[in-house]
């Protein structure tokens, strides 16, 4: 069972579904056993960094979500949901994320005939390998909805960047911990593959 954890940020349900269409079984969920004992967890979510912050604290899902993490459950974040996982936002200043991976959320540059947020689909490159892009080529594109970006601070985590006005950090992996800016609930073939890749992390044996 897949756990999709639920703090009121929007965009859920089509990660919801596209599981489904995968053949999965989900929960949208902030039942902290249910959470602990899902197979995969994801946070996914698109809203601004503070609100989001306050609302995970509310609900109680900070200290569940570093369990998660801590169990060595495979954990995908999503647009926001890979925002969240930082540090600190641009968004949002003086709020401290969940810190889980270090590095902050920058605003993207303005840039001459560049619309901000960025809005559309962007080619990946695949500076260092990982499993959610198994089987995908280079320049595959997938759907960004977002005005602030990530810069990582350990580069050797960064497995899909973009450029848009600036390089962008698009997906990381540490051990158990996977996140991407874009959305692959949004992005086709390639993104229900990325989907396909992350809940099969675990089940090759």
């Amino acid at each position: 069972m897949i756990a999709i954890i639920d703090y009121d940020a929007g965009n859920i349900k089509s990660v919801e579904k596209a599981l489904q269409t995968l053949g999965e079984e989900v929960v949208v969920t902030r039942d902290k056993d249910t959470i602990l004992n899902a197979e995969k967890v994801i946070l996914p979510g698109v809203g601004a960094f503070g609100d989001a912050m306050e609302k995970i604290h509310n609900y109680g899902l900070y200290d569940v979500i570093h369990q998660v993490i801590e169990k060595k459950t495979p954990f995908l974040g999503i647009c926001l949901g890979l925002q969240l996982l930082f540090e600190r936002s641009d968004e949002s200043k003086g709020v401290e994320g969940l810190s889980v991976l270090k590095g902050e959320i920058l605003r993207i540059p303005d840039k001459a005939h560049l619309k901000i947020p960025h809005i559309g689909w962007n080619s990946l490159k695949f500076p260092n390998s990982g499993r959610l892009f198994q089987g995908i080529e280079g320049e595959a594109y997938v759907y960004f909805v977002h005005s602030y970006y990530l810069k990582a601070t350990e580069e050797n985590i960064v497995t899909a960047t973009t450029d848009y006005s600036t390089l962008i950090h698009a997906s990381v992996e540490k051990d158990n911990v996977f996140a991407c800016q874009f959305h692959p609930e949004k992005s086709s073939k390639v993104g229900l593959q990325i989907l396909k890749n992350f809940v099969e992390i675990g089940r090759e044996e």
